[in-house]
């Protein structure tokens, strides 16, 4: 008989005690660990932590580069209801400052490979490292897996901040086991699946990647971001490891596409592309459906940060390339998902998309203001239901499919990041000489697009700025371009006029 398995450290010793010394992780050096060693380490680890006082509830920040032992003790936060949450160390130092104090970790943890000389970080707290926890041994601290319950925070994600101030989504274990069932199910997980990892940890498209494989009994290929970077190298090491089910955002695909280093011939053993964060520009999506469509299913995810990485997916066929003038479909709602549409302009089939369901998260860490703008219940309902408020404008037509139109406030995706538009703004203007910005999203197609920024400055040096401004925003924020204008248009209520940078043609 299953045991009732209510939190992710119980679901884990389950799975470990079934698929004993099947592999878990295998690297692309060949070292591989087993179900059995990944157990035995996090339970190792959990007990460190808690012997270095650490408690349930505590925050342990992670700069992670993807080995055996961030793996384990990723684990052993799980168990010990520790919350985790993996963070970039390339980041700016002051974007990391600005994180660290929103979460105020009680340890924080600096991965084989991290270099800690020039680090810039200011908030302090007891650190410990893999070399560390690579030599623990077993102790006499009790471990006990039943404390935690299933509306307890498993990890937080940082996605970008209307303020400049990062947001942190707070996930529960009951979210998560959610996930990981219906993972099962819509994937046909079975242990013989080895899932890619090419997905930085700290993204939200990790979250599958990590969670799906491994508490399905699966094994996960993780791929570090040094080789991901060259498209041949990366191609074979997921054909040498044999992977069945790829993730990532539609970027990678497209830059594998566009290199070359997919034509069909490679990546054979997958039988599922998924892809999710972005849209897929439909030209090369078609290039990716001829080449694999007839051995592999190709599905294309929808779902923000605050409800577990995914709330749909939707397969990719024939029909969806008759229009190539937008993108594919989200189809429709995962089971035991709800959503209510709020209607603009009196159109009930056009409007903002409400989420609601076990795969809503907890709110925003520390952060009551935007958790109750973002997370709202619904007063003329008996129930007082609990909705998400996604931001993205949606479209249901009479297909019985939802379609995404684009975004009610200043967010973008761009290169599969959620990114608020205004915390560019809040690190432009947070350069010397700089009066006033603003940052719009320019469309290219349907598909694809780019950032511009607009500047009021007293230096008027792109390059210049360009460099101050890589110390303050992750490289995927940076504009591609700079107009400086002296002063920025504004409309009647003397706000800048965003309509008139968007249509801006200089």
């Amino acid at each position: 008989m299953m045991p009732y398995l209510y939190n992710l450290g119980l679901l884990f010793k389950y799975i470990a005690s079934i698929h004993v010394d099947s592999i878990a992780l295998a690297f692309p050096d060949g070292a591989t660990s087993s179900f059995k060693n990944l157990d035995q380490r996090s339970d190792l680890i959990a007990k460190l932590l808690l012997s270095k006082g650490l408690e349930q509830g505590d925050v342990l920040a992670m700069f992670s580069d993807k080995s055996e032992t961030s793996f384990s003790l990723m684990l052993a936060c799980l168990k010990t209801g520790i919350i985790y949450t993996n963070l970039d160390f390339s980041s700016p130092s002051s974007r990391n400052n600005k994180i660290l104090d929103r979460c105020r970790p009680s340890m924080i943890f600096y991965d084989t490979g991290i270099d800690l000389s020039n680090s810039g970080l200011e908030y302090s707290c007891p650190d410990i490292t893999s070399k560390e926890l690579g030599k623990v041994q077993e102790s006499s601290t009790e471990l006990t897996y039943t404390n935690v319950n299933g509306n307890d925070p498993a990890y937080i994600m940082f996605t970008s901040g209307s303020t400049g101030f990062p947001k942190g989504a707070a996930i529960s274990h009951q979210n998560l086991l959610n996930f990981i069932s219906w993972g099962r199910s819509t994937y046909r997980v079975s242990p013989e699946d080895r899932f890619t990892n090419v997905n930085p940890i700290y993204f939200d498209n990790a979250v599958f990647d990590f969670y799906i494989s491994l508490f399905n009994g699966a094994s996960m290929v993780p791929v570090r971001a040094e080789d991901a970077k060259n498209p041949k190298t990366l191609v074979e090491f997921i054909d040498k490891t044999k992977c069945t089910i790829w993730f990532s955002v539609p970027s990678m695909l497209v830059y594998l596409l566009t290199t070359k280093a997919l034509n069909g011939k490679e990546l054979q053993s997958i039988r599922v592309f998924s892809f999710g964060g972005e849209g897929f520009p439909k030209t090369k999506l078609k290039t990716l459906y001829e080449l694999y469509s007839t051995n592999a299913d190709i599905l294309n995810v929808y779902g923000p940060t605050e409800c577990t990485c995914i709330c749909s997916s939707y397969p990719i066929s024939e029909i969806d390339f008759e229009d190539m003038s937008e993108l594919a479909p989200l189809g429709e709602m995962a089971p035991n998902f709800g959503y209510r549409i709020d209607p603009i302009q009196d159109n009930p089939n056009y409007g903002e998309l409400w989420l609601e369901g076990p795969n809503v998260g907890l709110g925003y860490f520390n952060d009551e203001e935007r958790t109750n703008q973002a997370f709202v219940k619904l007063e003329e309902d008996n129930f007082h239901r609990r909705f998400y408020k996604t931001g993205d404008l949606v479209e249901y037509r009479q297909d019985r499919k939802l379609y995404i139109k684009g975004r009610l406030d200043n967010q973008i995706k761009h290169m599969g990041y959620r990114i608020e538009l205004e915390e560019i703004e809040a690190g432009i203007n947070a350069i010397e000489g700089v009066t006033e910005s603003a940052a719009v999203y320019v469309k290219i197609n349907a598909e694809l697009g780019f950032i511009r920024a607009f500047i009021c400055s007293t230096d008027q040096d792109d390059k210049k700025l360009k460099v101050e401004l890589k110390k303050i925003l992750p490289s995927y924020m940076i504009p591609r371009e700079v107009k400086f204008l002296n002063p920025l248009p504004k409309n009647q209520n003397g706000k800048i006029d965003r309509n008139k940078l968007k249509a801006y043609e200089g």
